[in-house]
């Protein structure tokens, strides 16, 4: 793909046609369907999937929401989700891959620096992609990653963990403090001084490379500082937590599709049915048709919230597109994605537990790794407390407090509550 800006469009916040559903899934349903082929093999294998993400990557599926004016396919929310959701079902690690991708470019879209999409856009466009470098294991939720002034330029010192997708990028998505601020900073995965490990133990989505990323004195040019933020500021004018939650409900809901097409596939394939003599037809067992019903409801369901939550992103979207984004546009979107969280949790996990009544013990045979469905969606659940959200929907509807402002300012209070022990030290 070639770079081509529209010197006659300065403005990147304008409407144009996207492409139609159709045209890309033609696009990329070839590149799932390859996918698909080697995940039970890559699996087994713990194979990391370089060569998938290749294909993805040469398909263009990291340019889809840049917009058409820089090169990019322009496509809408809820077609990226759309999209995802298949990918999900194909091999449920790659959607994980390119979440932070997708997240830098949302973020840039909705930059007001059109110096940022600028520079960012002709990489993205040229195949370029970025995983993330944010949370950490500390005792405490802090960041302790720092950056520093060095001449012209900024070094990086620091360690994070679950940094997924970062193994596959071109580049990072950081996140580090430079004194009381925390500062969004876009580093080479090449530069001089970054380490990438393969140390992710967990026993779902274990393809994802979600581990450690070390940074030893990483120089990074000015340039590369994309964003600075107090850690009590609100994000009362951004829809990227709903949007980042959206990834996970939608592979989610793709994992719910991959568990129906399993589940026909082994039944459709049996001559036997548990606890009939003889030979018999599955397929024909009313009990057996009624596991089936339930999966594709499940599915359906999942698929169907996934598609709510994207709509009213959309909208936020569109809102602001048009200079019309009030402030109830973000809530609601939050709201939303909370509110999906809750229940595609529950109903697809109860679709990886079910899958395994079709059939009796030969459903757990490791060749099959149907288990890879529960453990995929357990984790995947168990990036982002549920429970907590759920806790903050009540919050909202009770008390009217929103929740992104109650998180700022939550962590606000639990930073100033670990320095006052120090400043009280000083004083003395």
């Amino acid at each position: 793909m070639v770079f081509e800006p529209d010197p006659t469009r300065a403005d990147s916040r304008e409407l144009h046609t996207p492409p139609r559903d159709e045209e890309l899934k033609a696009r990329f349903a070839p590149v799932f369907a390859r996918i698909a082929e080697g995940a039970i093999a890559r699996e087994e294998k713990r194979e990391l999937p370089y060569e998938p993400v290749a294909w993805l990557r040469d398909a263009g599926f990291g340019t889809l929401r840049v917009p058409q004016r820089y090169g990019g396919l322009g496509a809408t929310l809820p077609q990226l989700f759309r999209l995802i959701v298949l990918l999900g079902e194909a091999d449920s690690n790659l959607p994980q891959i390119f979440r932070a991708h997708f997240g830098f470019v949302e973020g840039r879209l909705n930059d007001e620096e059109e110096d940022n999409r600028q520079l960012w856009f002709p990489r993205i466009v040229a195949g370029e992609l970025f995983g993330a470098a944010m949370a950490e294991r500390t005792e405490a939720t802090r960041n302790t990653v720092t950056l520093t002034r060095d001449g012209e330029d900024w070094l990086v010192n620091g360690e994070k963990y679950y940094c997924t997708g970062t193994l596959y990028a071109d580049w990072i998505a950081a996140s580090a403090s430079d004194g009381d601020e925390h500062v969004s900073v876009a580093i080479s995965t090449r530069a001089p001084g970054v380490t990438r490990l393969d140390d992710w133990d967990g026993f779902g989505q274990r393809l994802t490379g979600s581990g450690t990323t070390r940074f030893d004195d990483v120089r990074v040019p000015a340039e590369q500082l994309f964003r600075r933020f107090k850690s009590a500021e609100g994000r009362g004018d951004s829809y990227i937590v709903a949007f980042y939650q959206l990834v996970h409900l939608a592979t989610l809901a793709g994992i719910a599709r991959a568990v129906l097409r399993d589940g026909i596939a082994f039944v459709q394939g049996r001559t036997r049915t548990f606890g009939i003599p003889g030979q018999s037809s599955p397929r024909q067992d009313p009990l057996v048709q009624r596991v089936v019903g339930r999966l594709s409801s499940l599915a359906f369901s999942a698929e169907s919230l996934v598609e709510g939550v994207s709509a009213a992103v959309e909208r936020v979207w569109q809102a602001r597109q048009a200079g019309e984004a009030a402030p109830e546009l973000y809530v609601e979107a939050e709201i939303k994605a909370y509110q999906g969280q809750q229940i595609v949790i529950q109903q697809v996990l109860e679709a990886t537990t079910l899958l395994f009544e079709v059939g009796g013990a030969s459903a757990t045979s490791s060749t099959r790794r149907l288990d890879r469905h529960w453990r995929n969606a357990r984790t995947l659940s168990s990036h982002n407390p549920a429970i907590l959200r759920e806790a903050y929907l009540g919050d909202y509807y009770l008390n009217g407090t929103v929740p992104s402002q109650a998180w700022a300012e939550r962590f606000d209070a639990a930073r100033q509550s670990e320095q006052s022990p120090h400043l009280q030290e000083a004083q003395a």
